[in-house]
């Protein structure tokens, strides 16, 4: 872009919640530069990207309608749960229609930011890319470099003998062919791939700590995600209603030998994939209980039992990762501390002018047009700063605030990756509400 960058507005990541960040910046009129370390947009869905976890099988857990963004719709010929080749050119096309590509330097990694002490809260953004290493003084910065690029690798006792990879290295089950296989973890990476290797491993077994609710991908024939899409049911009568039809559908988890959840449904992220069910009524899948230790050519587990393998495949999550930041600007303890930043709608600090984290959601159901509203709320917060001080000095007195429940009533269960777990229809009620009232703020002048 033309503007020098003290006057624009840096977005690092050109995946699903940097594309919405550019494009809300763009909608406001306010200049922007964009950082994004692969060659080209769509952020992990690029397989061929440095730091892309998708795998060959990969596709959509939500369905194509409820995680589009509405502004731009996919095609009425792609598939209800779209592969990663087909988002890569939903994105590659959304970038295209809105002239977002001219604003991203590719190929570049940001290394650091810094608060500029200007009175006007700048940031120093150092990067590293074709044209060396460079620091540039920016108005604010929109951080969208997403939250599943950093493995969280647990420790185990013990020795293994074999291969032990992460899901984050993951690209194809041909690399199992004729092995024993464990798959530690049977969140929805795990068990997508324990089922991806059914086909080609000599056994596939699947380690679990706790008890898991599965959700098939269509129910009464259409995706499960597009039922109840009116008013929101309270977290108790929806609990209720949705583990009966659950039960109807896939029956008891615990036949196949998980332990029955000690939580109710939607209180952790559920398991879209039902085909895992499946498998284990076949028996190309056993389920085995958490690991105890490392032993050579093989695993004990917690019940004393021992099985030899060749492949430990870890899906054990991942960290929120922000290296180019110092933790303590967004309250936080780091990487692995079992928290999120604390930032109010989980976009704001309170710490920093002008620094905004997009995408820092999880959610059922949120889907891209979340991330793409958190983008809406920003411009129309920068906006305000631009046009109507007082209205944004007022939204700044609610970041220093306490922060609203957007737990929709659940009761999340206290896992790391759930530390920054929202509902989505508190959520995005929250956001919409606050964007509509810096608006009115600014079209009252």
């Amino acid at each position: 872009m033309s503007e020098p960058t003290e006057s624009t507005y840096a977005v690092i990541g050109a995946g699903p919640s940097g594309l919405a960040g550019a494009r809300n910046l763009q909608r406001a009129g306010l200049a922007w530069t964009g950082y994004e370390l692969a060659d080209s947009v769509g952020g992990l869905w690029n397989i061929d990207g440095p730091r892309s976890t998708v795998y060959e099988s990969a596709h959509l857990i939500s369905s194509r309608t409820t995680t589009e963004f509405t502004e731009f719709p996919m095609g009425e010929g792609v598939a209800d749960y779209p592969s990663h080749r087909e988002l890569l050119g939903y994105f590659e096309d959304f970038a295209d229609t809105f002239g977002l590509r001219a604003g991203y330097r590719f190929g570049t990694e940001v290394t650091a930011l810094e608060p500029v002490d200007d009175g006007a809260g700048g940031w120093l953004v150092t990067s590293a890319g074709p044209n060396g290493i460079r620091t540039e003084h920016h108005r604010g910065v929109l951080v969208a470099n997403g939250t599943l690029s950093e493995p969280a690798v647990p420790r185990f006792d013990g020795t293994f003998d074999g291969e032990i990879l992460h899901t984050s290295r993951y690209k194809s089950a041909r690399i199992f062919a004729g092995k024993r296989v464990l798959v530690i973890g049977a969140g929805n990476s795990g068990c997508d791939i324990a089922v991806d290797a059914v086909h080609h491993a000599a056994s596939v077994d699947i380690s679990v700590r706790r008890g898991y609710y599965f959700v098939p991908k269509y129910l009464f024939g259409r995706p499960a995600d597009t039922l109840n899409q009116g008013r929101p049911l309270p977290a108790r009568i929806k609990q209720a209603v949705d583990s009966r039809v659950l039960k109807l559908f896939t029956g008891d988890p615990a036949r196949f030998g998980f332990p029955k959840p000690d939580y109710r449904i939607y209180e952790s992220h559920p398991v879209v994939n039902s085909l895992i069910l499946h498998h284990l009524g076949h028996g190309d899948i056993r389920v085995r209980p958490d690991i105890g230790r490392l032993d050579g050519d093989g695993v004990v587990f917690a019940d004393g039992t021992r099985t030899p393998y060749d492949v430990v495949v870890l899906a054990t999550g991942y960290h929120l990762h922000y290296p180019f930041l110092d933790p303590a600007v967004l309250s936080w303890s780091g990487p692995g501390s079992g928290t999120a930043p604390d930032l109010y709608l989980n976009i704001f600090p309170e710490r920093a002018a002008n620094l905004f984290v997009l995408g820092m959601i999880e959610a059922s159901g949120i889907g891209w047009q979340g991330r793409y509203e958190q983008a809406e709320l920003v411009a129309a917060y920068l906006r305000a700063r631009r046009d109507d001080p007082a209205a944004a000095e007022a939204f700044d007195e609610r970041v220093r605030g306490p922060r609203p429940d957007l737990t929709g009533g659940y009761r999340y269960l206290g896992l790391e990756r759930m530390s920054y777990y929202v509902n989505k229809d508190a959520y995005r009620a929250a956001v919409r509400h606050a964007v509509a009232g810096l608006d009115v703020a600014e079209a009252s002048r």
